[in-house]
C-alpha cells in the first residue's frame, strides 16, 4: 500500500471518529447516561457524573465540617472552665450549663435538616448555619475582651471569697451568643455531612463503596480538627485569654464557610421537595389508626401504590416489607376511593402508597437503635466536664517546660484515631471483606456494638481511675487541696486510658450510626437522618444534666458530701461510684441493644426507582 493510500485511509477514519464523536444523538446519549437522577448542579441543571460530585468534591464539605469542630472540640472541652472561672458558676452548674449547650446544639439540629430537605436545601443551610455560628462567636470574644462586659475577677477556688455570679445585661449577652453558636453550629451538623454524601451515588456500586469510606473520614475531619482544638485552640485559651480562643474560632468558621463556597460549581446538589416527607410519614400513622378496623388483604400486591408510569422522576419506589403490617392498613384502597384519580393527594390521612408506609415503618424500626445510643452520649459528657476537673487535680507536666492543659488530655485518643481512621479504612475494612463478604467489612449494627461495648469499658476504667485519684490524694493528706494550685502527686496520664477507650468506641459507633442512618432512611431525609446521630448526643447531653441531679438528690442524705457530686471538691465526693453507676447503666443498655438488633431488618438496596421502571414499562 502507498503512502498517499495510507494518508487517506487515516484521513478517512479520523474525520468519521471526528463525526461520531460530534454527532447529536450519541452525544445526547452520552450525557443521559452521565446524568445522576435527583442531582442537580447550583444553576439547577441536571448535573453530570463527570463534571459534578465524587470523592474529590466531598473534600470540601469534609474540611469545613473540619474547621466547624476545631472550634466545637475546643469549646466542649474547655468552656466548662470558661463558665466557672469567669462567669462564675459554681462546678456542678457549669458542667450542667456545657451539657445544656450541648445537648440544645445537637437537638436544634433536627429543625435545620427539616429545613434543610423540606425547604432550603442542604447547601444553604449549612453556609447560613455557618455565619450564623461565626457571629455568636465574635459577641463572644467581644465580651471576653472587654472586663465591662464580664463579672469582676475572682478567685472561685477560694472559699473564703464571694464571686459575684453573672447577671441582667451581661448574662442575656453571654446566653444569646451561647444559643446563637449553638444553632449555627448545629445547622452545619444537619447539613454539611449530607451535603457530601450528596456527592455518591448509591445506586451506582463503585460509588455506594466510596460513600461508605466517606462517612470514615467524616469523623476522621472530626479528628483533624479535634487534634487542633485540642491543642493549639485550647492553649490559647488558657494563656492568652479567651477573647484570643473565641477570635481564632471565629476565624475558622469564616475559613470553613468559605471552603464551602468554593465548591459551588463542583456540588451535585439534592433537589428540594418543597414538601415535608415527614408529614407524609405522620399520616401513614393517622391513617393507620384510622383504618384500624379494616381487614387486610391477603395478597400485598392488592396494597394502594402509584404505578410507575406515574411516579415523578424524583420519587422512590419501596417493595412491600411483611413487618408491622398494622401500617398496611394505610394503604388499603377502598371501593370509593379507588373511583377518584389520585385519591393518595385527595385523602392523605386516610389512603397513603406503599412506598410512604414502608417508609414509615423504617424511621419506627430505627427507633429502637436510636434510643440504644443514647447512653454513650450520657457517658461522654462526663469526659467533658467531671474528667476535666479531675485532670485539674492532678500533675500536668508533660517536661520541665511543658504543661498538659487538663483540656487537652482528649488529644491522645484523638491522635490514635487520626492514624487508625485510614488504616481501618485501607486495611482492616478490605481484610473483613474477605472474611464476611460484606462490602463495609462487618455491619453497620455489629460496628455499633462494638463501640457500645468499649463505652462501658471506658466508665469501668473511669472508675477505677478516680478510685486511684482520690486514694492518691488521701494518702498524702491532700483531701483540701486547690486544685489547679496544690497538684496531686498522679501523672495526668492515667485520665488517657478512659479517654483512648472511648475515643475508639467514638470510630465505631457515631461513624457506624451516620452511616447506618443515612442509607436506612427515605431519600427525601437524609439530612434528618444524620440528625438521629446528633438527637442521640443532645439526649445524651441533656440527660446528663437530669442523671447528674437524680444521683445528687438520691445520695443526698446517705454521704457527708452531701451527695455523690455535691460541692466542688472532687477529693470529697463519690465521683468514682458516678462511673462505676454509668458502667451498670451502659452493659444493661448493650444487651438491650443486642436484642433489638437481632430483630432488625435492613431496608433492601435493590429498590426499584421509577425513573428505572419507565423505560421497561
Amino acid at each position: 500500500m502507498s503512502a498517499t493510500s495510507i494518508t487517506t485511509t487515516i484521513f478517512i477514519q479520523n474525520s468519521l471518529l471526528f463525526m461520531l464523536m460530534n454527532d447529536p444523538f450519541l452525544t445526547d446519549l452520552q450525557e443521559k447516561n452521565d446524568v445522576v437522577i435527583g442531582k442537580v448542579d447550583w444553576k439547577g441543571r441536571q448535573a453530570l457524573r463527570h463534571r459534578h460530585g465524587g470523592p474529590r468534591t466531598a473534600i470540601l464539605p469534609l474540611a469545613t465540617f473540619a474547621l466547624e469542630n476545631m472550634s466545637g472540640v475546643a469549646l466542649a472541652v474547655n468552656l466548662v472552665t470558661y463558665i466557672y472561672g469567669t462567669m462564675h458558676f459554681d462546678l456542678l452548674d457549669s458542667a450542667n450549663e456545657l451539657t445544656n449547650f450541648m445537648g440544645v446544639s445537637y437537638i436544634l439540629s433536627i429543625l435545620m435538616a427539616l429545613l434543610a430537605d423540606a425547604f432550603v436545601g442542604r447547601l444553604k443551610i449549612g453556609i447560613l448555619s455557618g455565619c450564623l455560628e461565626f457571629v455568636g462567636l465574635v459577641l463572644l470574644a467581644v465580651q471576653a475582651h472587654y472586663s465591662k462586659l464580664r463579672p469582676p475577677a475572682c478567685d472561685m477556688n477560694n472559699p473564703a471569697v464571694h464571686c459575684e455570679h453573672v447577671e441582667g445585661g451581661k448574662a442575656a449577652l453571654f446566653f444569646v451568643s451561647l444559643y446563637m453558636l449553638a444553632l449555627g453550629s448545629s445547622g452545619i451538623k444537619a447539613a454539611v455531612p449530607a451535603h457530601g454524601a450528596d456527592q455518591f451515588d448509591e445506586k451506582d456500586p463503585k460509588e455506594d463503596q466510596q460513600m461508605s469510606s466517606y462517612f470514615n473520614y467524616v469523623l476522621f475531619a472530626l479528628c483533624c480538627g479535634g487534634v487542633v482544638g485540642l491543642t493549639i485552640l485550647v492553649w490559647v485559651q488558657d494563656h492568652k485569654g479567651w477573647d484570643w480562643g473565641f477570635a481564632i474560632c471565629a476565624l475558622a468558621l469564616f475559613l470553613g464557610v468559605t471552603t464551602l463556597l468554593a465548591g459551588l460549581p463542583m456540588y451535585r446538589i439534592q433537589v428540594v421537595r418543597g414538601s415535608s416527607v415527614l408529614l407524609e410519614i405522620i399520616q401513614v400513622y393517622v391513617a393507620s389508626y384510622l383504618n384500624r378496623n379494616f381487614q387486610l388483604p391477603e395478597d400485598p400486591s392488592e396494597l394502594y401504590e402509584i404505578s410507575n408510569k406515574e411516579e415523578a422522576m424524583d420519587m422512590e419506589f419501596l417493595p412491600h416489607n411483611d413487618t408491622l403490617r398494622w401500617m398496611d392498613k394505610a394503604a388499603i384502597l377502598t371501593a370509593s376511593a379507588e373511583q377518584t384519580g389520585r385519591p393518595e393527594t385527595q385523602r392523605p390521612w386516610k389512603l397513603c402508597r406503599v412506598t410512604q408506609v414502608e417508609n414509615a415503618k423504617i424511621l419506627l424500626s430505627v427507633l429502637p437503635i436510636f434510643c440504644c445510643t443514647i447512653i454513650m452520649t450520657l457517658c461522654l459528657a462526663q469526659l467533658q466536664t467531671f474528667s476535666i476537673y479531675q485532670g485539674r487535680t492532678m500533675d500536668n507536666r508533660i517536661s520541665k517546660h511543658f504543661d498538659l492543659p487538663p483540656a487537652s488530655i482528649p488529644i491522645i485518643p484523638v491522635l490514635f484515631l487520626v492514624i487508625l481512621i485510614p488504616m481501618y479504612d485501607r486495611i482492616i475494612v478490605p481484610l473483613l471483606q474477605k472474611i464476611t463478604g460484606i462490602p463495609t467489612g462487618i455491619t453497620h449494627l455489629q460496628r455499633i456494638g462494638v463501640g457500645l461495648v468499649l463505652s462501658c469499658l471506658s466508665m469501668a476504667t473511669a472508675a477505677l481511675v478516680e478510685v486511684k485519684r482520690k486514694g492518691v490524694a488521701r494518702d498524702h493528706n491532700m483531701l483540701d487541696a486547690v486544685p489547679g494550685f496544690q497538684q496531686l502527686p498522679l501523672k495526668i496520664h492515667w485520665l488517657a486510658i478512659q479517654y483512648f477507650i472511648f475515643g475508639v468506641a467514638d470510630m465505631f459507633t457515631y461513624v457506624g450510626l451516620l452511616e447506618f442512618f443515612y442509607e436506612e432512611a427515605p431519600k427525601a431525609l437524609k439530612s434528618l437522618s444524620t440528625c438521629f446521630l446528633w438527637t442521640s448526643m443532645a439526649l445524651g447531653y441533656l440527660f446528663s444534666s437530669i442523671v447528674v441531679n437524680i444521683v445528687n438528690s438520691a445520695t443526698r442524705g446517705i454521704t457527708r458530701s452531701g451527695g455523690w457530686l455535691a460541692g466542688n471538691n472532687l477529693n470529697r465526693n463519690h465521683l468514682n461510684l458516678f462511673f462505676w453507676l454509668l458502667a451498670l447503666m451502659s452493659f444493661i443498655n448493650f444487651c438491650i441493644y443486642v436484642f433489638v438488633a437481632n430483630r432488625y431488618k435492613y431496608r433492601p438496596k435493590d429498590f426499584v426507582d421509577s425513573n428505572e421502571t419507565k423505560g421497561q414499562a
